[in-house]
């Protein structure tokens, strides 16, 4: 039996009366994340060019898919594509370790469409996302995410289209068979390029976004009865094969649900590539526990995990010079150097001005990244960070951390993450909105649909 086959019987006999209580408590806890996440993400420049393209391009149905912070609904596909856009738009998303990849941001619209046109109520909905998560970070651990990247291939887009089919199949209750195929059928389509890394293009948004948009149009396909190859992931010409050469076939299936892979999901609090969020947390530490200013410093050496050097740090002429908010969100000595000045690196410190500032310039000069063999030895089941911060009267200050903030091992707790729901949401939403969007996600598995909450998200220009 093919993996995809094993894949949707697995998928098929998880119900939520099998879910332990901390299980459940994690998957509401990822999902009010992803929602203020998107709230603020839907009105930055890329999602309103998505809208743009569906006010302009698409007449919405009469029972339309809401479209995350606008008062727009759309076709569930084009509703997935939208609100996996504004999910990553602002490099805030949920993110796993051992895949290197972001799953919310694919799963999560996807169920969302699936669940506005099934009706289904917040059970059903949770189970969606588990089965999403479990299969997007599994394919993402096979792959061995550094053998990923350096085929040029952005693992929240390729490994996100699956996620996203199994979650809406899921929901949509389909049958093994056609589970199957909806994973067959997104294997077709799963796609995203590292490319954007040249000139800081939205295309990194979009990555997650269309992976949520096929993972979606699979699942309908295969419940219309359309097929697609049952050898998909493992197969001569399958997805494992063609996407990175060391792939491992037997790790998709390894651990499957032992525990879920919602429990091992780490959540961000700074807005930028997760390479940098250690280094980011031993930065804000050391300078806050020296009373550090920026004429203090004389170099920040920054140790960075080789498997993000692509991405953060070289080439350090580009890496010096961003042009853009996604340049800056992948420059760890623009990070470094807005940590220091500001005391955070979060989505007011990511912007124009800061990157044509030549103050941050100035520091980020002064920002050296390294190589460290030592905090590759557990890579990538832990992401260890090391900075040495040396003053200009000699001092030398390190700090190692072992588990960034926001990991599970080092958790934002639920107060923390309402509070970034808000501070992130309150862009869009009222206080009174913003209130109960919580308490309906906290108590979503007792709604009978999940209909009255996502309405809560799309009618916002009008409240």
């Amino acid at each position: 039996m093919y993996i995809a086959q094993q894949v949707a019987r697995l998928s098929g006999d998880l119900t939520y009366e099998k879910l332990d209580e901390a299980l459940v408590d994690r998957t509401k806890y990822l999902l009010l994340d992803f929602l203020g996440v998107a709230l603020r993400g839907s009105i930055t420049e890329s999602s309103r060019l998505v809208q743009r393209f569906l006010t302009v391009n698409h007449v919405p149905p009469p029972d339309g898919v809401p479209v995350i912070g606008t008062p727009l609904y759309a076709q569930g596909s084009l509703a997935a594509l939208a609100n996996g856009c504004a999910g990553h738009a602002i490099e805030l998303d949920d993110v796993v370790n051992a895949a290197s990849l972001h799953p919310a941001v694919t799963v999560m619209p996807a169920a969302l469409s699936a669940a506005w046109i099934s009706g289904c109520s917040g059970r059903e909905l949770i189970e969606g996302i588990v089965a999403g998560y479990e299969m997007t970070v599994k394919l993402g651990i096979a792959l061995d995410p550094a053998a990923h990247y350096a085929q040029g291939f952005h693992p929240t887009g390729t490994c996100g289209a699956f996620g996203a089919a199994l979650a809406a199949a899921r929901i949509l209750k389909l049958d093994a068979d056609r589970m199957a195929n909806a994973l067959g059928i997104a294997g077709s389509q799963a796609s995203g390029s590292l490319e954007f890394l040249a000139d800081g293009a939205f295309t990194k948004r979009f990555n997650a976004g269309w992976a949520a948009h096929a993972g979606f149009i699979a699942a309908l396909l295969a419940r219309e009865g359309f097929t697609g190859p049952a050898s998909i992931i493992d197969g001569r010409l399958g997805f494992l094969h063609g996407y990175s050469p060391k792939s491992r076939a037997e790790k998709v299936l390894a651990g499957w649900g032992a525990p879920y892979e919602v429990m091992k999901t780490s959540i961000k609090p700074h807005a930028c590539c997760r390479y940098k969020q250690g280094p980011i947390d031993c930065i804000l530490a050391i300078v806050r526990e020296n009373n550090l200013e920026e004429p203090d410093i004389e170099r920040i050496v920054v140790s960075v995990l080789k498997a993000g050097q692509a991405l953060v740090a070289e080439p350090r002429e580009k890496k010096l010079a961003p042009k853009s908010i996604v340049d800056a969100q992948f420059s760890m000595p623009f990070g470094a150097a807005v940590a220091v000045l500001y005391g955070r690196a979060f989505l007011d410190q990511y912007c124009r001005e800061n990157i044509d500032s030549p103050r941050v310039r100035s520091l980020m000069e002064r920002v050296i990244c390294v190589s460290n063999d030592a905090l590759e030895q557990e890579f990538p089941d832990k992401w260890p960070a090391e900075v040495e911060i040396v003053t200009r009267d000699g001092r030398s200050l390190r700090k190692h951390l072992e588990y960034p903030k926001g990991d599970p091992e080092n958790p934002l707790s639920w107060d923390e993450i309402i509070e970034k729901f808000n501070s992130l949401a309150s862009a869009v939403l009222d206080a009174e909105r913003r209130a109960a969007i919580v308490h309906r996600v906290r108590a979503v598995d007792g709604e009978a649909t999940i209909r009255p909450l996502m309405a809560l998200l799309a009618s916002s220009a009008e409240g």
